[in-house]
């Protein structure tokens, strides 16, 4: 997936500025995608050549000009092509897998101290994937079309948050009941 599909899907829920785009990868579409401020700036550049994206110039009062993007009609051609290109799983790289399963290799405690950081970062993230449950999705029973899907991309990253938990605290405890050798 490239950027510039990220930045399609995120426009065609609601036309952006770059800065309000930026806060909504922050606060959304960054769990799973992430882009800097001058990523963004850079791809919206480039996708208003291309004509994927509009741009409005919304005055403001006591500040310079907004621009607002929106999705054109190529950029939506563009979003249905790429989403009916079949997707490949996503390789797994992840360095803390293989720092743990090198550990006895190194300094254990140090990666041990590095585990419990990551869980704590886990854990916050999985109490605020819940506030957003809980805040936007009071009733999902109720919900279709693009809440549905919104919904669902939520509970993955909850679901993914809980795998992360589970994972790292069964390692800490296994060290922590590990004979002092074997530590």
């Amino acid at each position: 997936m490239a950027l510039e599909h990220a930045i399609l899907v995120s426009l065609s829920e609601r036309a952006a500025s770059g800065s309000e785009l930026t806060r909504r990868f922050d606060a959304s579409i960054g769990f799973f995608w992430t882009a800097t401020h001058q990523q963004i700036y850079r791809v919206l550049g480039r996708m208003e050549t291309d004509g994927w994206i509009t741009v409005e110039a919304v005055p403001q009062v006591d500040r310079p000009t907004k621009k607002v993007y929106a999705v054109a009609d190529a950029g939506l051609a563009e979003l249905r092509r790429w989403m009916a290109e079949p997707t490949l799983p996503d390789p797994v790289r992840n360095s803390l897998g293989v720092k743990m399963r090198g550990a006895s290799l190194g300094d254990r405690a140090a990666l041990l101290d590095d585990l419990r950081r990551h869980l704590d970062e886990h854990t916050k993230r999985l109490s605020l994937y819940e506030f957003m449950q809980n805040r936007d999705f009071p009733d999902p029973g109720a919900l279709s079309g693009s809440a549905l899907d919104i919904y669902l991309v939520l509970r993955g990253g909850l679901l993914m948050e809980e795998f992360w938990i589970r994972w790292l605290t069964e390692y800490l405890d296994a060290h922590t009941a590990a004979p002092q050798e074997n530590r």
